[in-house]
C-alpha cells in the first residue's frame, strides 16, 4: 500500500488522468513508432523545436536528459511558437510552426485527441504534455520546479528494472509502466537513472484542482512571460526559479545536504 503526503500525491484523486492511463499503450505505440520511423531531419526538428530546454537544471557527469512534446501552457506546440514568435537558427516562427504541426499530426494524433478530450471536459486543466527520457547514467542535481499552481504527473511508458528513481525530500519513489506518479515539484528533488537503458515517461503538468483557476491562469501568464524573456527555448516549462536554494537543501534533509555539498 503506497503512502501519500504533501508532495507525493494519489493519482486517483485526479480522475482526468485516467484518460491517459486508459490510452497508455496507444501513447507508447506512437512514441515507439516515431523513434523508429522519424527521419534524421524530423528528429533534429523535434529536439530543436518541440523540446523544452533549461539553463538552470544541471546534471552530474555527461549523461543526458532529452524531451519533446506537443502541448505547452495549454496550447499545442505549433500555436505556442506563433504566440511567442520564437526565433530558431534554422527556421522562422511560421515555418517552425508549420513543421511542428505536421509532426504532431503525423506521429501523435491519438495523444492529441486524449489531451483535447480532457481539456474540453475539465476546463483546460492540462498545461504541458511532453515525453521525457532519462538516458543511462543520468544523475540530475538537486533542484525545484517553482510551479505552485500545478502538479506534475509522470505516466510510465518505458521503465527498465533497476535503480531508476526520483529522490524527493526524504523519499525515493519509482515509476511504473502504465501508471501515474504525481508529485508537487515545488519540493526539492533529484532523479537518476543508474541502469543501462533509457527510461521514458509522459510528463503531464496540470492545474491544481483545489486552487482558484483565475489566479492560476494569472500566475502562469506572468511566470511564462518572464521565462520566455529569459529563455524562449524553455517553452515556459523551466526558469531561473528552478535553482535550489540553501533553504531547499535544508528542507531536503541534512544527510542529502552533506552528500550534495561534496558533489558540488
Amino acid at each position: 500500500m503506497e503512502s501519500f503526503n504533501e508532495y507525493h500525491l494519489d493519482p486517483k484523486q485526479f480522475t482526468f488522468l485516467k484518460s491517459f492511463e486508459d490510452n497508455w499503450e496507444v501513447i507508447i505505440d506512437e512514441f515507439t513508432r516515431f523513434m523508429k520511423e522519424a527521419s534524421d531531419d524530423e528528429l533534429k526538428l523535434t529536439y530543436n523545436i518541440l523540446g523544452p530546454k533549461s539553463k538552470t537544471i544541471k546534471t552530474k557527469g555527461n549523461s543526458k536528459y532529452s524531451a519533446f512534446g506537443i502541448l505547452f501552457q495549454g496550447v499545442f506546440i505549433e500555436k505556442y511558437i506563433q504566440v511567442y514568435q520564437i526565433q530558431y537558427p534554422d527556421y522562422g516562427p511560421d515555418e517552425a510552426s508549420k513543421k511542428a504541426l505536421a509532426l504532431r499530426e503525423k506521429y501523435f494524433p491519438n495523444l492529441a485527441q486524449v489531451i483535447e478530450k480532457v481539456n474540453f471536459n475539465d476546463d483546460d486543466i492540462i498545461r504541458n504534455v511532453y515525453f521525457g527520457t532519462f538516458h543511462p547514467g543520468l544523475d540530475i542535481k538537486l533542484h525545484i520546479n517553482y510551479n505552485p499552481h500545478t502538479n506534475r504527473g509522470y505516466l510510465g511508458l518505458i521503465v527498465p528494472e533497476g535503480d531508476v528513481a526520483m529522490k524527493i525530500c526524504h523519499e525515493q519513489l519509482y515509476w511504473h509502466e502504465g501508471k501515474f506518479l504525481v508529485l508537487d515539484h515545488s519540493y526539492p528533488h533529484c532523479p537518476h537513472n543508474y541502469t543501462n537503458y533509457d527510461r521514458t515517461v509522459l510528463v503531464v503538468d496540470f492545474f491544481k484542482p483545489d486552487k482558484s483557476r483565475e489566479e492560476a491562469i494569472r500566475f502562469e501568464k506572468e511566470q511564462v512571460t518572464q521565462r520566455m524573456q529569459d529563455n524562449p527555448y524553455s517553452l515556459g516549462v523551466f526558469g531561473k526559479s528552478d535553482k535550489a536554494t540553501v533553504e531547499d537543501f535544508i528542507k531536503y534533509g541534512l544527510a542529502h545536504q552533506l552528500e550534495w555539498d561534496k558533489a558540488l
